[in-house]
């Protein structure tokens, strides 16, 4: 069984250490009521760059060698990771190159550019497709190609950092709802929850038409790559990794599928009920929650919610439905 070991997330957490937010996780009264147990909020939506990709980013690219970094890096994002990963080199001084779909989220793209990064615009729509070009020119040229998520460094510092802080800081939860699109955040996450707190439940939230984990599951292989949809959720669109996939199909206990409306009545939700801003992607957990879509939890619930970047055009198409 593929493992993400305690050894590397541990590494990850002391390279972090003061270069991001520890991001607060509190309790949501609507949702406990609703879901008749506890429900807490992680809130990687308050995270430097907006999003919970600074902790995966950072932990690669501080491990680059002094080369490589002179090279720079070429990497492909819907977004989030594309913005976690200008903010780094900017910060270490490691010259990127980021190739997005042309359907990428406007707010995403402006930050990325915003931070100085080479953006690069697809011809595509969807993830995978750019991908395969960001791969192509990283292989071209000579540089590295940092993944968003198919990498064990990446699910350590991603999910597996993440999981350690809410361990640490909520105790009681014995089960959580992660969002899943390459994996990164949920396989790390779950190696390192199922390794604390073996009897506990994870439940990975997808959009519905892009059910990568739960074909995955069904085929009993990763389904790498799926035709591109139209979806304000960015971050849920498109293939698994193989790596995240190895290390959750056996640690999964549940998936739950959402609709575009569902998860814009998550959005609006959390904004009426918290009066926090979250993006599509993150809502997810949300909209699994208050669907019953993630099934009888009967414990202490976690749900992570992942980022905040999303441009106002968006946002207010999301209020007016």
């Amino acid at each position: 069984m593929t493992d993400v070991p305690a050894t590397l997330v541990l590494e990850a957490r002391r390279v972090l250490d003061g270069r991001i937010r520890r991001t607060p996780t509190e309790e949501s009264p609507d949702l406990s009521r609703l879901a008749g147990v506890p429900v807490f909020l992680k809130l990687e939506n308050l995270q430097l760059t907006g999003s919970f990709k600074i902790r995966g980013a950072f932990f690669v690219m501080s491990r680059l060698s002094p080369e490589e970094r002179r090279r720079g890096i070429v990497t492909c994002s819907a977004g989030n990771h594309g913005k976690a990963v200008a903010f780094v080199s900017r910060e270490l001084g490691i010259p990127a190159e980021i190739h997005v779909p042309r359907s990428v989220d406007e707010s995403k793209y402006r930050g990325m550019l915003d931070l100085g990064a080479r953006v690069v615009r697809s011809d595509c729509d969807g993830f995978d497709d750019t991908e395969r070009i960001a791969r192509a020119e990283a292989e071209r040229t000579g540089r590295n190609f940092l993944t968003a998520f198919d990498d064990l460094l990446v699910l350590a510092a991603n999910g597996g950092t993440l999981a350690a802080e809410v361990v640490e800081d909520c105790p009681e939860a014995r089960a959580f709802l992660l969002p899943v699109g390459g994996a990164g955040l949920a396989g790390g996450f779950a190696a390192y929850a199922k390794a604390a707190l073996p009897g506990c439940r994870i439940v990975g939230c997808q959009h519905a038409l892009s059910p990568a984990l739960a074909l995955s599951l069904e085929r009993g292989e990763a389904v790498l790559t799926l035709p591109p949809v139209a979806t304000t959720a960015g971050g849920l669109e498109g293939g698994i990794g193989r790596t995240g996939f190895e290390v959750l199909r056996h640690r999964i206990d549940g998936v739950a599928l959402l609709t575009e409306e569902e998860i814009f009545e998550a959005v609006r939700f959390i904004l009426d009920r918290h009066q926090y801003l979250i993006e599509p992607s993150s809502a997810v957990t949300v909209a699994a929650l208050r669907t019953g879509k993630a099934g009888r939890l009967g414990v202490p619930t976690v749900a992570v919610i992942s980022g905040r970047n999303v441009a106002l055009p968006t946002l207010c198409r999301i209020l007016a439905a």
